[in-house]
């Protein structure tokens, strides 16, 4: 395990006393609360009860009134409609979404969806999808998740008569493609309040002003909130304003009347207890994005519109089984990458990792790469070879602009696009080894050395005696959680190990320790190898989040430590 950074953050203490003395609840929440902009009685109300009536009015996005008008009148020009979306779970739930509303007030044979291919066509908006259109007299498109981006082939397939009406989240160029209306917050003249919306919050921003203009009730539409949920937490999107409302809701269905399709996923998952966002980042979104990555995304679609739980269910064992494909790809390729850094002590000393293997399956070499950055934790490309050509993907470390480095390397690549964490890449065999050390000295050059090792954020010093039901209770309260309201972290010094602490499975640490005479347990995984600074009977500080665990009938707190170090 590497050492790694602590930053502890602290708030301004006047507004934490101002807001303590209004809201009456522990500090060091108060702490929490003020260092996330709540700092007043009505924002901590609005963040601790969430309700359907906060989100905001989707006539306020600019062009919303152009894209209800234009599906209207396609409505009444009985003209067929596709809606077009991206292979991953933001675009798969965007289409399942708007394709299913569409529906319920559209005649359904005029009607379809469309996913690309993420290998035969790739992202976003493609020719052979436009080309689908024409040839099945579709003369409106619905893009989802994508299109900002698109410019050329909005404009090829307004030459064949179709138009567009775009909705998406990624940040626009300064030229815009030609649709009849593009939705997006994200644009600079857009006066929509959040800017925040995944693709699947956009297109329910359509939804509900289709939904409003032909009067329909607001259950018609928010019954697909389960699956705006997934989206939001599987795209990583900050779950701040109005997502954090449509994931808090989104989740309550999710437990109480989810979509056959989720149910299914839940079911395969093995999941018996009540869901929270993490179980949906690490439950249901891995195998939806699976098809896509092992074969065919459109299936994640039928699952997600499918009414009979019994055919959602088949569907659902075919996403387990791409995941499946897809887990024991990645654990092996990563083994491999891993292996041919360990071998080489010049590579394991570089500010960079390239790796390359002309077999490695393309579907999964963006996880294997945060993987790598899980051992070695500095900008990190792994590449593959398509045809005769290398491509690959390239994660960062946070704080270093990873799409700036590439673009210093681009006299050896063929084609680059991305952001400031993650990029792709693709270029010719013959160049991997002079861009693998041309991108190690464009980094080794350019990144801040303390950029290179990991940093846990910590949201608070607490003392054991302050960590009772009550406060568990009010941390539980924070939910859901995801970037931008983070389940909290905590720091508590001098803490001593009670002489009962012992290494489980040879990987984790079952902790058993006490602070002035309050004495918790807790679980720490894959620390044993610093279990012997708790042996050193010296006081330690540890850093850790906290949950409940329930054993043999009755629930306790419990630590779950993520760093420790010898107390100062």
């Amino acid at each position: 395990m590497m050492e790694k950074r602590w930053k502890i953050l602290a708030a301004d203490e006047n507004k934490v006393t101002a807001l303590q003395q209004e809201l009456k609840i522990n500090k060091t929440i108060c702490n929490i609360l003020v260092e996330r902009g709540i700092d007043d009685f009505e924002k901590a109300k609005t963040y601790f009860r969430p309700q359907l009536q906060g989100l905001h009015d989707a006539w306020l996005m600019k062009d919303m009134d152009k894209a209800v008008q234009r599906i209207v009148t396609a409505f009444e020009k009985k003209e067929k409609i596709l809606v077009f979306g991206d292979y991953d779970v933001d675009g798969t739930t965007s289409v399942a979404t708007m394709f299913q509303f569409l529906c319920k007030i559209y005649e359904p044979s005029l009607l379809d969806f469309y996913i690309p291919h993420r290998y035969r066509e790739g992202y976003g908006v493609s020719k052979m999808g436009i080309d689908f259109a024409k040839e099945n007299n579709f003369s409106l498109i619905i893009s989802l998740d994508c299109g900002i981006k698109s410019v050329d082939l909005i404009a090829y397939a307004k030459t064949l008569g179709i138009d567009f009406v775009v909705c998406d989240h990624h940040l626009p160029d300064s030229i815009l493609p030609d649709a009849v209306a593009i939705l997006n917050p994200k644009q600079k003249d857009c006066n929509y309040p959040y800017k925040e919306l995944c693709g699947c919050g956009v297109g329910f921003k359509l939804i509900t002003a289709l939904a409003q203009h032909f009067n329909i009730e607001a259950e018609h539409y928010y019954c697909y909130l389960d699956l705006v949920a997934t989206a939001i937490a599987a795209d990583i999107v900050p779950m701040t304003g109005e997502n954090r409302i449509m994931a808090f809701y989104g989740l309550q269905r999710i437990n109480s009347d989810p979509n056959p399709g989720i149910k299914a996923l839940i079911e395969l998952g093995g999941i018996q207890k009540k869901l929270s966002i993490n179980n949906v980042v690490f439950v249901i979104a891995p195998r939806v994005n699976a098809a896509g990555r092992m074969d065919d995304a459109r299936k994640a679609v039928q699952l997600f519109i499918e009414p009979d739980y019994k055919k959602a269910l088949e569907f659902a064992a075919m996403l387990h089984s791409d995941n499946s494909d897809r887990k024991e790809a990645d654990s092996s390729i990563t083994e491999e990458a891993l292996a041919i850094i360990d071998a080489d002590d010049a590579l394991v000393n570089r500010k960079t990792t390239v790796v390359f293997k002309d077999h490695w399956h393309k579907g999964v070499v963006g996880i294997v790469a945060s993987r790598m950055i899980e051992k070695y934790y500095r900008p990190t490309v792994v590449l593959t070879q398509s045809g005769d050509v290398v491509a690959g993907s390239a994660r960062s470390v946070p704080g270093f602009n990873l799409y700036e480095a590439v673009h210093a390397c681009r006299e050896y690549l063929l084609g680059y696009g991305g952001h400031f964490a993650a990029a792709g890449l693709s270029l010719l065999p013959e160049n991997v080894e002079a861009f693998s050390n041309k991108f190690e000295s464009v980094v080794a050059a350019t990144i801040e050395e303390h950029l290179l090792v990991p940093e846990i954020i910590i949201d608070a010093p607490v003392s054991f005696a302050s960590l009772n039901n009550s406060f568990y209770s009010i941390i539980s309260q924070m939910e859901p959680f995801g970037p931008e309201n983070m389940r909290p972290v905590f720091v508590a010094k001098n803490v001593w190990d009670t002489g009962y602490s012992k290494i489980v499975k040879e990987l984790h640490i079952r902790f058993v320790v006490k602070q002035d005479n309050v004495t918790l347990t807790g679980i720490g995984f894959n620390m044993a190898e610093k279990f012997h600074l708790l042996q050193l009977k010296k006081p330690v500080d540890i850093v850790f989040t906290i949950d409940e665990n329930e054993w043999n009938g009755t629930t306790s707190l419990q630590l779950k430590v993520i760093d420790l170090r010898l107390s100062e």
